[in-house]
C-alpha cells in the first residue's frame, strides 16, 4: 500500500482511475444539442453532419464483365487501323483532305491574269554572262501590252502551228537594252493543252526545227512614243519560240535594231549567239538579246508558278 500525502500538504488533483474517460467539455466548447451529435465518443464534439452526407447513398458497382473490355480493345484497335490506313494512303497517293496541291497545269493556265505584270515582265532584268562573249546585260522595259487573243498578236502560220495546243491568252512586253540600241518583244502565249500535247509539240518544233523557221517568227510590239515605235515586221532580225513542257506555255521573243533599220535576212536566235556567229544581227548581240530576255521571263514565270502550285486550294 502506498503512503498517503504528508500531513497538512494541499489537497493534490485527483487522479482518474486506469481506464476512464474524461468527457468534460473543454474551457470555450458550445455544449452539445439536446440529445448529442450522432458522432463517436472519441471525435469529441465534432462539426454535425451536412444534409448531403445524411441523404447521399453510393451508387452499387457492378462487377467488371470480361467480354466488354474484350470488345472496347478490339474497337480501339479497329479504329486505329482504319486511320492508319486512311494516312498511308493519303502519303502514297499524294493527297490529303486538309488541302491538295494544286496542279502546274492548271494554275500555269491563270497565271497571266493572277500573277501582277511586275512579276511576268520585270520592269529590269539582269542578265548576268547573257551577251557576246559572257557579258552581263541589263534590260529595261519600255511598256506591256494589253493581254489578247493569240490571233491579233501572232502571224496566222504561227497561230496554226500552235493551234493543237490551243491558246488562253497571249501577253507581251517590250524591252531596250542599256545601250539603247537593240529592243526586243518577248511573248507568253498561254496554252489549253495538257502535259502529253505540250510534249507533242516541242517534240515536233525539236524534229522540224520549227524554231528556225522565219515565217514563223513572232510579231514585235512596238509602243508608241517609245523607243521600239518603228519596230515592226521589216525590224525584225533575231528571235526564239520555245514550248515549255513542265507547264502549257510557249515562250517567244524577237528581237532588232532601236534605229528602225530593216532586216533583210533575220537569223535565229539558236544561230546567232553560236560562237563561231559572223553575221551583223550575232555581232550586234541580237541573238543574245532575244534568248537571254526570254530566259529570264520564263524562269520568273516558273518560280510564280511553283509559288501559286504550293498554295493549297
Amino acid at each position: 500500500m502506498l503512503p498517503g500525502p504528508p500531513p497538512g500538504s494541499a489537497p493534490g488533483p485527483r487522479r482518474r482511475p486506469v481506464g476512464a474517460v474524461d468527457l468534460t467539455p473543454a474551457p470555450g466548447t458550445v455544449p452539445p444539442p439536446p440529445g448529442g451529435y450522432r458522432v463517436p465518443a472519441r471525435y469529441g464534439y465534432g462539426y454535425p453532419e451536412t444534409p448531403a452526407e445524411t441523404t447521399t447513398r453510393l451508387r452499387p458497382v457492378r462487377p467488371r464483365q470480361r467480354w466488354r473490355t474484350t470488345a472496347a480493345a478490339a474497337c480501339a484497335v479497329l479504329g486505329l487501323g482504319l486511320i492508319g490506313g486512311a494516312a498511308t494512303g493519303a502519303w502514297l497517293t499524294g493527297d490529303s483532305s486538309a488541302g491538295a496541291a494544286r496542279s502546274p497545269y492548271s494554275t500555269a493556265r491563270g497565271a497571266w491574269h493572277s500573277v501582277p505584270v511586275d512579276t511576268l515582265f520585270p520592269r529590269t532584268l539582269q542578265g548576268r554572262g547573257a551577251g557576246p562573249g559572257g557579258t552581263d546585260r541589263t534590260w529595261t522595259r519600255l511598256a506591256v501590252a494589253a493581254d489578247s487573243a493569240c490571233a491579233d498578236g501572232l502571224d496566222p502560220l504561227l497561230g496554226t502551228t500552235l493551234r493543237p495546243v490551243g491558246c488562253e491568252r497571249l501577253v507581251r512586253a517590250t524591252y531596250t537594252d542599256a545601250t539603247r540600241s537593240a529592243v526586243t518583244t518577248v511573248g507568253l502565249v498561254f496554252a489549253e493543252a495538257d502535259a502529253p500535247g505540250m510534249q507533242a509539240l516541242r517534240t515536233r518544233f525539236t524534229e522540224q526545227r520549227l524554231g528556225a523557221r522565219k515565217d514563223l517568227m513572232p510579231r514585235t510590239y512596238a509602243p508608241e512614243g517609245t523607243l521600239a515605235a518603228s519596230f515592226g515586221d521589216e525590224q525584225r532580225a533575231s528571235w526564239t519560240v520555245s514550248p515549255l513542257t513542265e507547264i502549257p506555255v510557249v515562250v517567244l521573243a524577237v528581237s532588232g535594231f532601236a534605229d528602225g533599220r530593216p532586216v533583210t535576212d533575220p537569223q535565229p536566235a539558236s544561230d546567232a549567239v553560236a560562237p563561231d556567229a559572223t553575221t551583223d544581227i550575232a555581232q550586234a548581240g541580237l541573238g543574245h538579246e532575244a534568248k537571254g530576255i526570254a530566259d529570264r521571263v520564263e524562269r520568273g514565270l516558273r518560280r510564280a508558278v511553283a509559288d501559286l502550285t504550293e498554295q493549297p486550294e
